[in-house]
């Protein structure tokens, strides 16, 4: 399927989490551990805040910052512009995506992150027989937001649910309508285990990760160690010496081996990043009003 990461803190160089680290999301775009494939050629994308206008405590309140998106259509080990662009561009909070292709075509409409206002969304997954059900999900997207919709992918058409059924106010119960709703259209075509998803969802200032699948058994996804931990576990390390205290990193998989780095987001469960409170609680996908 995919592989993504997630980071929200201090601002740093794109490049810091996209190329440094030993097991980066550009060697798992060739050489991923724990997905369903080992390559993942199928293009790629970064959405990121800048640094000076968005991001945790950033940004000034009740203003919305759209954030920037660049996306190819090759895959990410080759790609010189996006080495380039993640060397000089900082943010202090982006998200990035490597994908494999499901089915649709690998076009640039359907490469991840989708941007919506403020809002970005990635997705790792898929909807079983998504053909089969396709119409009946893309009918319930309300009618102002489906001029938005430009790709033909699955996890497209997931966000455009989830802001049908209310992601600006309230993004948990969203996206847990969003998924209570595929599994309910799902069920009327007699599909079983419909929904396999780990979702990242933000608006420049929060970031939601979300690992849920109709069968209980998802897809990787795992959270980075309080820096303050992981400065008593390694304190010759220099990068830890310099990471704020605020830094969090949300992964499909570990960029690396340094232990006690990284925690599994339990099955079923979702977190939220955000200024001075973090937290994971308890999805559970709910019936949605169409």
């Amino acid at each position: 399927m995919c592989r993504w990461l997630a980071y929200s803190g201090s601002p740093i160089r794109l490049e810091v989490l996209l190329y440094k680290p030993a097991h980066s999301l550009i060697d798992q775009s060739l050489h991923a551990r724990m997905g369903v494939e080992t390559t993942n050629g199928d293009g790629f994308g970064i959405g990121w805040y800048p640094a000076d206008q968005g991001g945790p405590g950033l940004g000034e309140p009740g203003r919305v910052v759209e954030p920037a998106v660049f996306r190819g259509t090759g895959p990410a080990w080759s790609d010189r512009n996006l080495r380039e662009l993640a060397r000089c561009v900082s943010s202090p909070l982006f998200v990035a995506h490597i994908r494999a292709s499901t089915g649709t075509a690998v076009q640039q409409t359907n490469c991840h992150p989708f941007r919506h206002g403020p809002w970005l969304w990635l997705h790792n997954g898929s909807i079983r027989a998504f053909p089969e059900l396709k119409r009946d999900l893309m009918v319930a997207v309300d009618a102002s937001l489906f001029p938005f919709i430009e790709g033909s992918t699955d996890s497209e058409l997931m966000f455009h649910l989830a802001l049908t059924f209310g992601l600006r106010e309230d993004v948990p119960g969203a996206v847990e309508r969003m998924a209570g709703f595929v599994e309910a259209t799902a069920a009327r075509h007699g599909v079983a285990d419909a929904l396999q998803m780990t979702v990242a969802v933000s608006e420049g200032t929060r970031l939601w990760a979300f690992r849920y699948s109709s069968e209980r058994a998802s897809r990787s996804l795992y959270f980075s160690t309080s820096v303050q931990a992981l400065r008593a576990l390694h304190p010759d390390n220099p990068v830890l010496q310099m990471a704020s205290e605020q830094a969090r990193i949300i992964v499909s998989e570990p960029l690396g081996d340094l232990p006690g780095a990284w925690n599994p987001v339990p099955e079923s469960s979702y977190a939220v990043v955000q200024e001075g409170h973090d937290a994971i609680r308890t999805f559970r996908p709910q019936a949605a009003a169409v």
